[in-house]
């Protein structure tokens, strides 16, 4: 069974950063082989596509989406099937429950977006609020 923890969220003031972390287990091979990424939901809204990035195989490219460009980045930890997601400069727009999937579908994750339903399992999610 597929299942990702993620951890680090928290209260913080606007401006403020804060670095998300995942886990993977129970994948077929290692998260190196599959698209990773970062999704969001705010109250009231559906969740949404944060930053995918390619498997490791295939060139690791990364795509944000513009709210995200130059203050959030999607990595790969070392540690085996972890994934990490550090946000800067953090706006209260920015307030939802965090989540990371990973995809070994092609269409996951490309240059010019993000389809979530090529996601399949979902972790419990961090919060995340921003607010003075």
């Amino acid at each position: 069974q597929v299942q990702f923890v993620e951890s680090g969220g928290g209260y913080v003031q606007p401006g403020g950063s804060l670095s998300l972390s995942c886990e993977a287990s129970g994948l077929t091979l290692d998260l190196d082989y599959y698209a990773i990424g970062w999704f969001r939901q705010a109250p009231g809204k559906e969740r949404e596509g944060v930053v995918c990035m390619y498997s490791r195989v295939s060139g690791g490219a990364t795509y944000y989406v513009d709210s995200a460009k130059g203050r959030f980045t999607i990595t790969r930890g070392n540690a085996k099937n972890t994934v990490y997601l550090q946000m800067n400069s953090l706006k209260p727009e920015d307030t939802a429950v965090y989540y990371c999937a990973a995809t070994d579908s092609r269409y996951g994750c490309y240059s010019h977006g993000i389809s979530q339903s090529e996601f399949a399992s979902w972790g419990q999610g961090t919060q995340v609020t921003v607010s003075s």
